[in-house]
Order: structure tokens, then sequence, then C-alpha cells
């Protein structure tokens, strides 16, 4: 059986009468890695992955909203700190590019956030699970190396050819979500990006057009994105199914 791992989905995002058929619905799905939007997502969280076996925590603060105030911010870091044992990354966390789309934002406050992160998954040893897009990317390259970041794990990125080529060179990983199936500029990244260091997502509930026009975002889903992947890489389906599973359980030490 070709097992799978959703590297990246809000499980916390679902209505409750969907997530143990999201959860458990599918055999394939081996395991799940549900990044958290704020406190009370990572409290979330915590609780799922108590309650299900097969998913895994990581915490953080999503940066499509509102900067988190001082205060806030610091109940979240103690919160995390005390709690840092549950988790197996920082994240999510990054830069509100699709925010500073629609209003001029100032980014400052943001890149301060971010850095704490940076430093405590650093200190800790952790993974960290990246929203960095476009010319947010570079950013937070420069975050990253400034403190040495090896395992860094950019979720659905998007970029310029550059950009590309500097994640490369520093060995992080990108993780490809269904829209690789009808998205062009997914499938050009696929088919420049080593295939050791991809993994594949849902980024569930998040929506996806295509053949998954009207379907709830499920991890099975991942199934279809994989045989889109040894498509374009022309490989066999079975070698790549085996290196993506190879890459997220040694990626997050699963």
């Amino acid at each position: 059986m070709r097992k799978i791992i959703d590297a990246h989905i809000h499980l916390d995002h679902y209505p409750s009468h969907d997530i143990e058929q999201v959860v458990n619905g599918d055999s394939t799905v081996d395991a799940l890695i549900g990044v958290s939007y704020n406190l009370a997502s990572c409290i979330q969280n915590q609780a799922f992955s108590q309650k299900f076996k097969k998913f895994k925590s990581a915490f953080g603060w999503h940066p499509e909203q509102t900067l988190i105030s001082g205060n806030d911010f610091s109940q979240l870091i103690d919160w995390i700190k005390v709690s840092n044992q549950d988790m197996i990354a920082i994240g999510e966390v990054g830069l509100p590019y699709y925010s500073r789309q629609k209003t001029k934002i100032p980014i400052e406050g943001y890149i301060e956030r971010l850095e704490t992160f940076i430093h405590l998954a650093n200190k800790w040893k952790k993974p960290i699970v990246l929203h960095a897009v476009y010319d947010d990317a570079p950013i937070v390259c420069n975050l990253l190396e400034k403190y040495d970041i090896k395992k860094a794990h950019f979720h659905w990125f998007k970029g310029d050819l550059q950009t590309i080529s500097r994640l490369i060179d520093n060995n992080y990983f990108i993780s490809i979500t269904p829209d690789i199936v009808y998205e062009k500029e997914i499938q050009e990244l696929v088919r420049l990006y080593p295939i050791e260091k991809m993994m594949v997502e849902t980024d569930g509930p998040w929506p996806f057009e295509g053949p998954f026009q009207g379907r709830i975002t499920h991890p099975n889903m991942i199934h279809t994105s994989i045989n889109m992947i040894a498509e374009i890489k022309q490989l066999p389906s079975v070698d790549v199914y085996r290196q993506l599973y190879k890459n997220t359980t040694s990626f997050y030490h699963l």
C-alpha cells in the first residue's frame, strides 16, 4: 500500500463533524503535520495530537492576520515554551505577502515576530514551517541564514528562479499542494526542485479547483499530486511515493 503523509494541514479549521474522517477516513494516510494559526489553534492542535496518534502538532502564529500585540505575543511565546515538548516543529510562521497585496501594512513588526520564532527553532533544534512566498521569501532566507537554520520547510512555495536556487543551495524543503494538477507555476517548480527536498501537503481545508472542485480537501488528494510529480519528474510513481515518504519522516523525525 502506498502510504502518504500530509506535511501541512490546518485540522482545527475543519468543521468538527469532518475531523474524524479527515484523520482516519483513509488508511493510506500515515501521518498529518498540523500547523497552528494562533494560541487557540495551538491549544486545539495539542489536544488533537493527544487524541489522534497519527496527528503531529506544530505551534506558531500565521502571518496573514493583523499583527499580534506585544502582550498577546508574549502569552503565545510563554505557552509555546511550556508546551514545546508536545510539538514537532515551529509553525506556521512567516510574512504576510497576500495581506500586503490588499493593504500596504508595514512589514517590520512581522519580521520581528518571525525572528523570535526562528530564534526558538534554533534554540530547540526544531524544524520551522514557513509561509514565505514571492518577494517575502528572500527576507525569510536572510533570517534563516543569520541563525544558521538547517531544517526549514517552505510550504506551498512560490518564487522566482533566483530564490528557488537559493532554497536549493541551502537544502531547504518545499511541499506541493494538489494545485500541481492545474497550475503551471507549481509544475515548473516541481520540474526544477530536487525530489530529495520535497514533501506533499493539502493546506486543508483550503479548497482546490480542477478535479477537486466542490470537494472537501482531504489528505487522500495527495495521491493525485504524487502521480503528477512522478509524471513531471519522469520517475516511477512507486519511487516517488517512497522518496516523499522518506523525506517527510526524516525531516520531522516521525
